[in-house]
C-alpha cells in the first residue's frame, strides 16, 4: 500500500500529526501497537468502572497560555467536552496541603504561609515569571518546536519583548536551581521546588533547565487543568475520528518492527505480521532508543548516532496502582488531583501522585465509589524470568503504594474494593516505554531543547515528534510536537500551515462539575444518542469474547462510537463483516450479559453505523 505519509506510533503526538495532515487533504495511515490508540492517553475497564491507564493530567485546553490541544481541536473543527478543575492539583507537603489556585497570586499567598519569610521573594519570583511568560508564550502565540521556530518570525516577537526575550534565552543553559537562587534564600524551599519540577518533568531543580522550569511554574496556572467529559477515551478517539473521517487507515495491533529504505531513504515500514507500507514521507512518534536501536537497520545510520541515542538518560521507571475505592473514605475536599510528598529532602519511592478524576466525572464508577490511580517511582529489581517472583513483586509493590495512601486518606486500605498494579514491565508492554520510563529522555541539562531529537532527521523524508524531542515531556509538549512535525511536512510539500490566527471559531466546550452520565451526549439526537449509550457500555475487553471466531473488530467499532466516529466504525465493519446470525452470537458472547443480564445491543449498532445493510 502507497501513502502519502506513515505516522509511527498513535499516542498524542502521532495522532495530531496525523489528523492536521488529513485534514490537509493528505493520504495518511497510522501504525498502533495497542488496540487502543493514544499511547499513554486512554482507558480501560473494569465492571463498570473506567480508569485512565495513564495520562489525566490534562493541560493546554486554556483559552490563553500553552493551549496546544485547544488550538488543534479548532484547526480540526472538532468538538470536544472538557471539564476544567478548579484547582491545578494539590501538593501535600510536612503535614500541609499547598493548594495550586489558577489565580497565580492567590497561591504565591498560600506558598507564603508555608514560607513566610520568602513571602516578598516567592510573589517577586511569580511576578517576574508570569511577565516573561506572557510576553513570550501568551502575546505571540506559536505552536511550533523550538527547532522549527522561523528566525524572522522570532526576531519580530523579540523586538516586542526584548528584555522578556533576553531572559528567556539567558535560562536556556542553566538550571532551574540556578534561577531560584537568584530569588531565594531559604533551603527548605529549593526541596519544594525539587517537588514541582519532578512533578512536570521528571527531573530535579539541580537537572532542569531554568527556561524548562520557568515555564512550567507559571503556565498551569494561566490555563488550568483539565479533563474530557466522559473520561480520556475522548482525546485521542476525536483524533482517531479526524483521521478516519478525512480518509486516513488506522492499522491497530500492528507493530512497526523495521523502516524500509530504498537506498539511503526511508521508504515505508514492515510490519510484525510481515505486512509492508510505503508512503513518501514517514512520521515517527517513539522513543529515541527504540528509533535507533530496533527500526532503523544499522546498515544505515551512524555509529555515532547510535551510540548518542543510546546514551541518553532515561526518567525513572514507574508503576501505577488502579483502585476502587468506598466514596466515603476520600474527603470532600480532596482535589481531583493530590501530589504526596513523603520525604522532602530527596526523590524517593514515597512520592506518590493521586488522580481521583471521579470527584469531577460521575461517569466513570458508582454513585457510592471512587477511582483512585496512583503513580510514582519504582526503584526495585524486577524479576525478569521467574513468573512467580514477578507477581510477588507486583503484590509487594502493592502494598507499598496504599501504605503511601493510606497516610493520605486514613482507612485507605480498609475501604479498597479492588486494586490493579502496573509494573515498568506492564507500561513498556502496552505504550513500548523502555524499561517502563513513563516520560521518555530526562529532561535534564545535557540532553535538553536542542539536544535531543528534532523534528527534521538526517534524512528529509523522516520527521520526529513525541517526548523524545525537543519539547520533551507533557501532553500539551507532545502535541506541539505533532502540530510541529505536520507543519515541516506540508511546508516541504508548499501546503498551507497551521498557525495561530485570531478570531478562529471555538471547538473546546467546557461543562460544569461534577459531570454525571445523564450529561453525556445531551446535545446529540436521538436515535444517535442511544446508540452512542450503549457503544459506550462496552468493556473494551483486551481479549473480547464477543470476536472470537471472526475478524471482526467488534471491540474497536464500539469504541469508535462512543465517540462520535460513525465514519471509522463503519470502516472498521467493512474489513470483516459477518453475517446476521454470527452477529447474533457475538452478543451472546458479550461480558456485559453475564454480569448485568443485557449486553451491548452490537445487532442495533451495527445496523445503524451500516444504515440497515448488516
Amino acid at each position: 500500500m502507497k501513502y502519502d505519509a506513515i505516522i509511527i506510533g498513535g499516542g498524542l503526538a502521532g495522532l495530531t500529526a496525523a489528523s492536521l495532515l488529513a485534514k490537509s487533504g493528505l493520504r495518511i495511515a497510522v501504525i498502533e501497537k495497542s488496540y487502543n490508540p493514544g499511547g499513554s492517553c486512554g482507558v480501560f475497564k473494569r465492571g463498570q468502572v473506567t480508569f485512565d491507564q495513564g495520562s489525566a493530567m490534562l493541560y493546554g485546553f486554556g483559552e490563553k497560555g500553552f493551549n496546544a490541544h485547544r488550538f488543534v481541536f479548532n484547526c480540526l473543527e472538532e468538538p470536544i467536552d472538557m471539564i476544567r478543575h478548579d484547582l491545578l492539583y494539590c501538593v501535600n507537603y510536612q503535614g500541609r496541603r499547598i493548594r495550586f489556585w489558577p489565580d497565580v497570586d492567590r497561591f504565591a499567598d498560600e506558598l507564603s504561609e508555608l514560607f513566610p519569610k520568602e513571602k516578598k521573594n516567592i510573589h517577586r519570583f511569580y511576578s517576574d515569571m508570569q511577565r516573561m511568560y506572557h510576553d513570550v508564550m501568551v502575546d505571540n502565540p506559536s505552536y511550533t518546536t523550538a527547532d522549527e521556530t522561523d528566525p524572522k518570525l522570532a526576531m519580530r516577537s523579540m523586538k516586542q519583548h526584548p528584555g522578556s526575550y533576553a531572559r528567556f534565552l539567558s535560562y536556556l543553559n542553566m538550571s532551574a536551581k540556578t534561577l531560584l537562587r537568584k530569588y531565594f534564600r531559604d533551603p527548605e524551599i529549593f526541596n519544594f521546588f525539587d517537588k514541582l519540577t519532578s512533578t512536570y518533568c521528571y527531573a530535579t531543580v539541580e537537572e532542569a533547565p531554568a527556561v524548562l522550569a520557568a515555564v512550567m511554574f507559571v503556565d498551569n496556572h494561566v490555563g488550568g487543568s483539565y479533563y474530557p467529559a466522559g473520561s480520556t477515551l475522548f482525546l485521542p478517539g476525536k483524533l482517531e475520528k479526524a483521521i478516519e473521517e478525512n480518509g486516513g487507515d488506522m492499522f491497530l495491533e500492528s507493530e512497526a518492527v523495521e523502516i524500509l529504505f530504498e537506498g539511503k531513504k526511508p521508504a515505508g515500514v514492515r510490519l510484525d505480521d510481515g505486512r509492508s507500507l510505503f508512503a513518501r514521507d514517514l512520521i515517527y512518534l517513539g522513543t529515541v532508543w527504540n528509533l535507533y536501536a530496533k527500526l532503523i537497520p544499522t546498515s544505515q545510520s551512524l555509529r555515532e548516532r547510535r551510540n548518542w541515542a543510546a546514551k541518553q538518560v532515561p526518567t525513572y521507571p514507574s508503576v501505577v496502582l488502579y483502585t476502587v475505592v468506598d466514596k466515603d473514605v476520600i474527603p470532600l475536599d480532596t482535589a481531583p488531583i493530590e501530589m504526596l510528598v513523603g520525604n522532602p529532602d530527596t526523590l524517593d519511592e514515597s512520592e506518590i501522585t493521586a488522580y481521583i478524576l471521579s470527584i469531577d466525572d460521575r461517569t466513570l464508577c458508582g454513585e457510592d465509589e471512587h477511582t483512585v490511580i496512583a503513580i510514582g517511582p519504582s526503584f526495585a529489581d524486577w524479576p525478569q524470568a521467574d513468573e512467580a517472583a514477578y507477581l510477588a513483586k507486583k503484590q509487594e509493590e502493592t502494598e507499598r503504594v496504599i501504605a503511601v495512601l493510606e497516610k493520605r486518606f486514613p482507612g485507605f486500605r480498609q475501604h479498597i474494593r479492588s486494586s490493579e498494579l502496573a509494573s515498568p514491565r506492564t507500561i513498556e508492554r502496552y505504550t513500548m516505554k523502555n524499561g517502563g520510563a513513563v516520560a521518555g529522555p530526562k529532561q535534564m541539562l545535557g540532553q535538553h531543547m536542542f539536544k535531543r531529537l528534532h523534528t527534521r532527521t538526517e534524512w528529509d523524508n523522516l520527521y520526529c515528534c513525541g517526548e523524545s524531542t525537543v519539547m520533551g515531556t507533557g501532553t500539551p509538549t507532545v502535541t506541539t510536537s505533532g502540530i510541529s512535525a505536520a507543519n515541516a511536512l506540508l511546508k516541504k510539500l508548499g501546503r498551507e500551515q497551521y498557525v495561530y490566527r485570531r478570531g478562529r471559531p471555538d471547538f473546546v466546550r467546557l461543562v460544569e462539575k461534577p459531570f454525571t452520565a445523564d450529561r453525556l451526549y445531551a446535545d446529540v439526537p436521538e436515535p444517535q444518542k442511544h446508540i452512542m449509550k450503549e457503544a459506550m457500555r462496552c468493556r473494551l475487553c483486551e481479549h473480547p469474547a464477543c470476536s472470537e471466531g471472526t475478524e471482526t473488530d467488534i471491540r474497536g467499532i464500539m469504541r469508535r462510537v462512543a465517540v462520535g466516529n460513525f465514519v471509522g466504525a463503519r470502516k472498521a465493519w467493512e474489513q470483516a463483516p459477518v453475517a446476521g446470525d454470527q452477529l447474533e452470537h457475538c452478543e451472546d458472547r458479550c461480558i456485559q450479559g453475564c454480569d448485568d443480564k443485557r449486553p451491548v445491543a452490537i445487532r442495533d449498532i451495527v445496523s445503524y453505523i451500516t444504515g440497515g445493510d448488516a
